[in-house]
């Protein structure tokens, strides 16, 4: 069988990697396609395979592409999956998550509440199926403990975590950087920094500059779940990461967060960060059992076993005869951009 792993974004990497190691496992072949302008060559090892041209996935065939991203070529051959590139949904502060755009044959979902609203889209649209597997990225999390940074870097004090999303109505990046500054100048902690991959380049050169004795700068294509693994401590805002480091049962500190809960503890001045921190590496009892009740409901399958599930989930479909789909939507201008963009117009 051949798997296809498709990246518009660097972050789909750590996502999609768990696929490749579960495919392989059982002797399955992997490939991998980016999309323009990234230069597939740059972010993988010499054990993984690029396809680097339209034409090379079309004559390799895929049995199935797996997409991280809201669209796909949608003249690559294979089942077309939906493996998300967070766990934000639209409850959790990710709007238009149950946008349905007609791009792919099957979503593979993380918990009850999602399959749900995904199940009850399926009725609605017949175009597409639902399979809850859990979430591939999460795999390693769960199985492998990574690379063991504060041994590394010989840390014995306390690892704060600081990730921002990139959208300018939910980024803190540019408006905690002289707090973070401030606190890494201190000492009282260690910080480890990662910027989302679409974040202003300005904003990540002011972070790049606080690199030093108390502050770890990371780039955004590397692989966060050693960080998440180290890391005592989050602070965070409206991003999907700080769900996934919730999935360790870490206490989380956000800042003007847009869905506040109490799972986390949630601040919107910055002269109340170092207080929250210090609350949250206390590990207050309240605030943990909470947390550990919202990861139960936000990703309940732990195991490590999300990626064969996926993987079992194409199976079944492909065995079914693609469960007599109804045809898709035309898409015709989404569908055009995407050629343009790949340069591929054969038909």
């Amino acid at each position: 069988m051949h798997h296809l792993l498709y990246v518009s974004q660097l972050y789909s990497l750590s996502i999609l990697r768990p696929l490749q190691k579960a495919a392989k496992k059982r002797g399955d072949e992997c490939a991998w396609f980016f999309d323009p302008p990234l230069n597939g060559n740059a972010y993988l090892d010499g054990c993984e395979r690029l396809l680097s041209e339209v034409d090379d996935v079309i004559n390799w065939k895929p049995d199935a592409v797996y997409v991280p991203g809201n669209v796909v070529p949608h003249f690559f051959p294979g089942v077309k999956v939906q493996v998300f590139h967070g766990l934000a949904t639209d409850e959790t502060g990710k709007k238009g998550h149950y946008r349905i755009r007609g791009f792919f044959d099957l979503y593979c979902t993380r918990n009850p509440d999602e399959t749900e609203k995904f199940k009850a889209l399926e009725k609605k649209y017949g175009h597409f199926r639902v399979a809850e597997t859990g979430w591939p990225k999460l795999d390693p999390l769960f199985s492998d403990l990574g690379q063991n940074i504060r041994t590394e870097l010989g840390i014995e004090k306390p690892i704060v975590l600081y990730a921002s999303t990139f959208s300018p109505s939910l980024t803190s990046a540019p408006q905690l950087f002289d707090e973070i500054r401030e606190l890494s100048s201190s000492g009282k902690w260690h910080w480890l920094v990662t910027l989302h991959p679409k974040m202003d380049e300005a904003v990540v050169a002011q972070y790049r500059t606080l690199a030093g004795p108390n502050l770890t700068f990371f780039e955004s294509h590397e692989d966060v779940l050693p960080l998440m693994h180290a890391a005592d401590a989050m602070l965070c805002d409206t991003s999907s990461i700080a769900l996934e480091f919730q999935m360790l049962n870490k206490p989380l500190v956000t800042f003007k967060n847009k869905t506040p809960g109490q799972h986390h503890i949630s601040v919107t001045n910055v002269e109340q960060i170092e207080s929250a921190l210090s609350e949250a590496l206390n590990c207050p009892e309240p605030l943990m059992r909470a947390t550990q009740k919202f990861v139960e409901f936000l990703h309940p399958r732990n195991d490590g076993r999300s990626s064969e599930r996926v993987i079992a989930a194409v199976d079944s479909f492909i065995a079914s005869g693609y469960g007599q789909l109804r045809q898709k939507p035309l898409n015709l201008l989404r569908k055009w951009k995407i050629r343009k963009k790949l340069g591929y117009y054969r038909f």
